[in-house]
């Protein structure tokens, strides 16, 4: 035998020395409980209301958003001075939905909860941070907001409020 194959056999016994008494763990994983966002926080919408993503948001239609640079979109008859200041972070968003971790139901109904919170609370601009992750709820948030008739606009946000992982969103509140 070598030196070599000497220090191998003693380096292994000095380990079974120090892991002798140990006991094997049962489950080893953690499962951290879904972080929620505090219910106090967020005004109080119907069960109506927060229904509304089935009959707004369709997974069939892609509305035609440019795919080269910031996300952006601005319904028609809205000026595009508006995206512009979205850009800028001209508009400081008064409400945010996070979805991180989120399905893309859970996302859908969460979306329209929102859009209804805003109009209800006359909150003309909101954030909405989908994360980047696996790209799904950043490609699909974008197309679902499209389709809402109280989204005047929506643009990439600026990096003090989520960068490429959010977006800025203008709603259309009715004058009452």
């Amino acid at each position: 035998m070598s030196k070599k194959d000497l220090t191998l056999e003693d380096e292994l016994a000095l380990f079974q020395d120090a892991v002798k008494g140990v006991k094997k763990l049962s489950h080893d994983t953690i499962i951290a409980p879904r972080r929620q966002s505090p219910k106090a926080n967020r005004p109080k919408v119907s069960e109506k209301e927060s229904q509304n993503h089935e009959f707004y948001f369709s997974d069939e239609f892609e509305p035609h958003l440019d795919e080269h640079g910031p996300t952006q979109y601005a319904r028609t008859g809205v000026s595009k001075y508006e995206v512009k200041k979205l850009r800028r972070g001209v508009y400081v968003p008064d409400m945010y939905l996070d979805m991180h971790g989120m399905t893309q139901r859970e996302a859908k109904r969460e979306l329209a909860a929102m859009i209804a919170a805003c109009i209800k609370e006359n909150v003309a601009c909101a954030c909405v941070m989908h994360g980047i992750g696996k790209h799904i709820l950043k490609q699909k948030a974008p197309q679902w907001l499209a389709q809402h008739p109280d989204v005047m606009a929506f643009h990439q946000a600026p990096l003090e409020f989520g960068g490429d992982g959010a977006l800025l969103v203008l709603i259309d509140i009715p004058e009452r």
